[in-house]
Order: structure tokens, then sequence, then C-alpha cells
């Protein structure tokens, strides 16, 4: 769909083309092509912003370029928070709505009861370790605080493919820290495939709190999630994670990590807890207006 041949060819089943994800491997010509094509059959952009900064790019001037083309020329912007609205205001002088992001979780699961435990459960999921992602200093942290909350553990999950050296994702070493932190008692490691949607409900609904390790992003799915499903969350300080939903905030960015203020955030969470949970009929209703000013935007377009 982001192939200008494709937008010629079905330009008659289109009225609107909304884009949101999926342009990481188009260059800012292919993309100043796409958009050439789209205004070539009269048909408008729409352009959500969710990354401001690419989670999968280490080099963040491929993602500007990209941004570059498509901020200033798309006829309309949607981003999911006033920060990320303010910084495009700022780059580009262009005016974004804000709409935020509605429940990730299937409506049966808004209303799935929290297992019951005896323990205080901390979760971080390196993933695959993006290279937004720094696990290692925050686990660390993480498993000299735990040690000093009574009935807190520490899970960390990983993908198995960090230790393959034949895999795009490989990070020589951070498994066999993990493994050894594991033997030593510090933290319980699980090391697996990608969860499916049901695996990774399972997960998150049987944490008290996910601790997200990113040194730069934007915006989170992950946290949506977690809001759902009533885990708090440890979100760092970049990006406008806390501006999406209620959480726990940490220095963590470019520059590097703020230990002290990571393990004030859990003790917070471990005396605050039960963490905010969405109301799944406000969910349902956010729904609503948010797909409601879709059409709206969309029918303004036309």
């Amino acid at each position: 769909m982001l192939d200008p041949g494709w937008v010629d060819e079905h330009a008659d089943s289109f009225d609107v083309f909304h884009l949101h994800f999926g342009f990481d491997a188009q260059t800012p010509s292919r993309l100043d092509d796409l958009l050439t094509a789209l205004r070539g059959n009269g048909k408008p952009l729409v352009y959500t912003v969710h990354d401001l900064a690419n989670p999968h790019h280490h080099d963040k001037g491929e993602h500007r370029a990209q941004l570059d083309v498509l901020v200033p020329g798309a006829d309309r912007l949607i981003t999911l928070t006033p920060g990320a609205a303010r910084e495009i205001a700022a780059r580009w002088g262009r005016t974004a709505t804000v709409l935020p992001h509605p429940h990730v979780v299937e409506p049966d699961g808004l209303l799935r009861p929290r297992p019951p435990h005896d323990t205080f459960r901390v979760g971080l999921h390196a993933k695959s370790i993006r290279p937004n992602m720094a696990p290692l200093p925050v686990v660390r942290v993480l498993a000299d605080a735990v040690a000093e909350l009574p009935g807190a553990v520490l899970r960390v999950d990983c993908h198995p493919d960090v230790d393959d050296a034949e895999s795009h994702w490989y990070a020589p070493g951070v498994l066999d820290e993990l493994r050894s932190m594991s033997r030593e008692g510090r933290l319980e490691l699980s090391v697996h495939d990608y969860f499916d949607d049901d695996a990774l409900w399972d997960y998150l609904i049987g944490l008290d709190v996910s601790v997200l390790p990113y040194r730069f992003g934007t915006h989170s799915g992950w946290l949506e999630a977690c809001y759902d499903l009533g885990t708090a969350v440890i979100a760092p300080s970049c990006g406008f994670y806390a501006q999406q939903r209620p959480c726990f905030t940490y220095g963590h960015d470019r520059r590097g990590l703020d230990a002290a203020s990571l393990r004030d955030a859990l003790r917070r969470a471990y005396e605050e807890r039960p963490g905010p949970r969405a109301d799944p009929v406000e969910r349902g209703a956010e729904r609503v207006r948010i797909a409601r000013a879709h059409e709206l935007l969309y029918a303004d377009l036309l």
C-alpha cells in the first residue's frame, strides 16, 4: 500500500489514506513518491504520529528524515498526547489533533479478575532488546531494590534470539548476566519466544507492576494493555508515557539512568498498590468518542 503503483491501481477503492506504521523500510524519496501518487489521485493523507523517535532505530536521523516528508505532507495529523502535539508544532509548525489510544485488551479481558497472590511481582520484559532498550542497568537497580521490599520478587523475560549469534537481535552477554543473577536468586528469568495475545495478557495480569526499560521513545501500547488489566507501570522520563495513562516514572533517557528515581518509583508502586485499572464502561465510551472523532476528521477532508 506504500507503493505509488498500488495507489494508482486501487484509487477507486478508498477515499482516505490513513497511515500509522509500516514505513520503516521506505526511504524519504519513496515516501515523497507516495505523497505525489496520493495527490495525483485526489486522495487525502491522514498520519497518526505514534513515534517521534523510532524505537527500532539506533540512528534517530533516519526516522526524522521520514517524518520530514510525512508530517509536512499529510493533510491531517493525529497524535496521542499533548506533549507530542507540542513537539510536532515546534518541529514542523503543524497542528496535530490529540486523540487517546483506545483499549488494547478486548472487552471481555477488561472485566477479567486479577489473580490473587501473596507476593509483589515486578516484571521487566526485555523482548528482543530493541535499540531503545537498556535492560541490564535497569535490572541491576531493580534486583537490589526488590530485595529491600518484603514479599517482592523480580521476573525478567527475554526472547531467545538475543543469544543467537545469527540473529539480527543478538546481544552478547545479556543472557549470561541475567542467568547469573537468576542463579544467585536475585530474579526469576524466563526465556521464551514471542507471546501471543492471550499469553501476553496472562503474563501482564500476573504482575503487580511492569517496568519499561526504554531510553528513548514516544508512546506505548504495552502501557495501555497494563492499564486495561490493572497492572501498574513504571515508565521512563523520555517520551510522553506519563501523559498517556496514570503511571509511575523514573529518569531514563539517552543520557543514562537515574537509579535513585527508579528505586523511589518502585517503592511508591509497592506502597500504593493496587495499580490503576481502566473502567470497562469508560473504555468503551472512549472508543466510541475516538471513532467519532476519526469519522468527523475524514468527513471534513471529503
